[in-house]
């Protein structure tokens, strides 16, 4: 279903955006228990991750080290390995940003793959335990902007580097800041979430913030707007001041599943439920823009937000998601 979604194009749709119990000692890392001797640590979770995709693109789920019971979903829907992206995965990831979290056992990957020759945005999350897969989920988005290719292709330094150990924040307070995101969406205040003044946010590949160079289209994919060059060029901040999200009925669950402390991310898997019965937005503090219509019905949308937090704020933010009928759940309730 393709639908024209205006401002937002991710972790709304329309601006255009765990559980092993066994814990791990990391450098500069502190307060946790010893490791046991079943742990799987960073480079056993990316090498599982790794294999995955790998026996994916091959359409060879041999020697996966898959659990009895396993669970498997895409886009919310149940699915048994050989089905979903595994019919049609044609080209390894290229784009990759990859969250690691030995405490909780689970991997994520945010990538851009190919199906059937086309290119499509996927985000996939592993849970690991004792060695084995016992949880897979697949959120794919199809039909990418060809505006946000671009920004697609190689992922932004932040997210690849290390975060020194004097700046890395807690992994529960790294939960928190990831759900304080998600009320500055729902309460339009950006300042109940911890924003840095270079804070960037990018969803299916479309710089939605921080523009200092306008793009010529808009996330509509029109030509862009005076009022949407004014929209794009704010902050991370200063975009949820604006009143552009009260479409957005509530975000339950918001599941910040990946914390991975070393890197400095969170991998949370929000699901946004959009009523219809808002049918405009009163724009606030943008000069010159007083109302923006809402054009869409009642519509859910399962998303993947991964933020990027260093000294305990957000500097970047890379989203995806998939659009779903109103009301509908994750598949992990």
């Amino acid at each position: 279903m393709r639908v024209k979604l205006g401002v937002l194009t991710l972790v709304s749709a329309t601006f255009l955006a765990i559980f092993c119990h066994l814990t791990v000692v990391t450098a500069g890392a502190a307060n946790r228990p010893a490791q046991p001797q079943n742990q799987c640590d960073r480079d056993c979770l990316k090498n599982v991750i790794d294999q995955y995709i790998a026996a994916m693109v091959k359409h060879d789920a041999t020697g996966l080290p898959l659990a009895p019971g396993y669970k498997y979903t895409e886009n919310t829907a149940a699915v048994e390995i050989g089905d979903g992206l595994w019919v049609g995965a044609s080209e390894a990831p290229t784009f990759k940003i990859y969250g690691l979290d030995p405490v909780a056992g689970q991997a994520g990957i945010f990538c851009v793959m190919k199906e059937f020759g086309k290119p499509v945005i996927v985000s996939i999350r592993l849970r690991v335990q004792d060695g084995k897969i016992t949880e897979i989920e697949h959120i794919v988005r199809r039909d990418p902007r060809p505006e946000g290719m671009p920004n697609l292709v190689t992922p932004r330094p932040g997210f690849l580097e290390t975060v020194p150990a004097s700046e890395r924040t807690p992994r529960e307070e790294m939960r928190r800041i990831a759900n304080a995101y998600f009320d500055t969406i729902l309460q339009n205040n950006g300042k109940l979430a911890p924003f840095a003044d270079d804070c960037e946010r990018h969803e299916n590949g479309v710089q939605t913030t921080t523009n200092k160079v306008l793009p010529e289209k808009g996330p509509d994919g029109g030509p862009l707007s005076p009022t949407m060059a004014k929209l794009l060029a704010l902050g991370c901040e200063a975009s949820m001041n604006t009143g552009s999200w009260v479409y957005i009925t509530k975000i339950e669950p918001r599941r910040s599943l990946i914390v991975d402390e070393e890197k400095g991310i969170v991998f949370a898997y929000p699901m946004f439920f959009h009523r219809g019965k808002v049918r405009s937005m009163k724009i606030v503090g943008v000069p010159g823009v007083d109302t923006l219509p809402i054009s869409f019905g009642p519509i859910n949308m399962e998303a993947c937000a991964v933020f990027k937090i260093r000294g305990g704020k957000i500097h970047e933010i890379e989203a995806m998601g998939f659009l779903l009928p109103y009301g509908s759940e994750t598949g992990w309730q």
